[in-house]
């Protein structure tokens, strides 16, 4: 079933709460998926920083001493700092690269959550409160951000399997639904060079997009690419380092509710998820029609 949730701000007052606001509108929709949870968070940019969100199933293990061994790998300074089982590692934009690699040699056992300039993701097995507690996801600012309450269908209840998914820098993505054809675009994907961490549809979701950007389309284009190569129902919703968008296949079985108003662009599987926001009585709130596009960039 699963439940996703979406928040763009428009208004820079709001930054502060989009944590907590966020981490609202999951909650509340705790019973659609009570498998696990994840977040992205899209925080303000830096001109000298870049950073990869990891995670380890041993964390005292994986992240004790990597910090100097990383900033010895890749020959400039690197700070990490850790939550729990995920550890958020910072250094400058031109090595995000080279750490990347280096984490995988040094740690083969963590596994990378994203990377970019601005996003950061968590995710773990379990209901979203204990989630977003075990993260203090409700403490974090930024400019828009996404979420996702799993209840798995056709994989197993993992980390790697929960949303959102990102395979591309500062892109990620979150899925209600299942597609048809996710092995026959995933080995189309991996001959132009893409990977994958594990066999669910989300991920092959979130490369198609990536594969499509990287071809110079932007989200919009990316996300109507989506209604013609992918097969089945769905409701995905995206975040990128500017923006934010929403789709729904040609069908639109999957629920989904919209908000807008001068201050944000607010996605939920249910209008519950929107309640608690500010103006909501005042929102322009909508149902997104199927084979329909929405998105919004800063």
């Amino acid at each position: 079933m699963c439940g996703i949730v979406g928040l763009f701000l428009k208004n820079k007052s709001l930054e502060p709460q989009l944590g907590s606001m966020l981490s609202q509108m999951l909650i509340s929709l705790s019973d659609r998926g009570p498998d696990s949870a994840g977040i992205a968070i899209y925080g303000a940019p830096s001109r000298n920083e870049a950073k990869i969100t990891i995670q380890s199933a041993k964390p005292e293990r994986d992240f004790r001493g990597l910090e100097a061994e990383l900033a010895k790998a890749i020959g400039t300074p690197v700070t990490i700092a850790v939550k729990s089982t995920h550890a958020v590692v910072r250094t400058t934009p031109a090595k995000i690269d080279e750490a990347r690699e280096a984490i995988q040699t040094l740690r083969p056992d963590i596994r990378i959550m994203g990377a970019g300039d601005v996003v950061e993701i968590y995710k773990e097995v379990g209901l979203p409160e204990a989630v977003v507690d075990r993260f203090d996801v409700r403490g974090m600012t930024g400019t828009h951000g996404i979420g996702h309450t799993r209840m798995a269908t056709e994989s197993a209840v993992t980390t790697m399997g929960a949303h959102p998914f990102s395979t591309g820098a500062d892109q990620c993505l979150v899925h209600n639904g299942s597609l048809s054809n996710h092995n026959n675009v995933r080995r189309e994907l991996i001959r132009e060079g893409m990977t994958f961490e594990t066999e669910n549809d989300t991920e092959v979701a979130a490369a198609y997009l990536s594969s499509q950007m990287a071809h110079g389309k932007n989200l919009g284009e990316a996300l109507e690419g989506t209604l013609s190569d992918l097969d089945g129902f769905f409701t995905f919703v995206v975040g990128t380092k500017n923006g934010f968008g929403v789709v729904r296949d040609p069908i639109a079985c999957k629920p989904a509710v919209m908000a807008e108003t001068d201050q944000y662009v607010a996605f939920g599987s249910e209008y519950r998820a929107l309640t608690k926001l500010p103006g909501i009585d005042n929102a322009r709130v909508w149902e997104p029609e199927p084979a329909t596009v929405y998105f919004w960039e800063h």
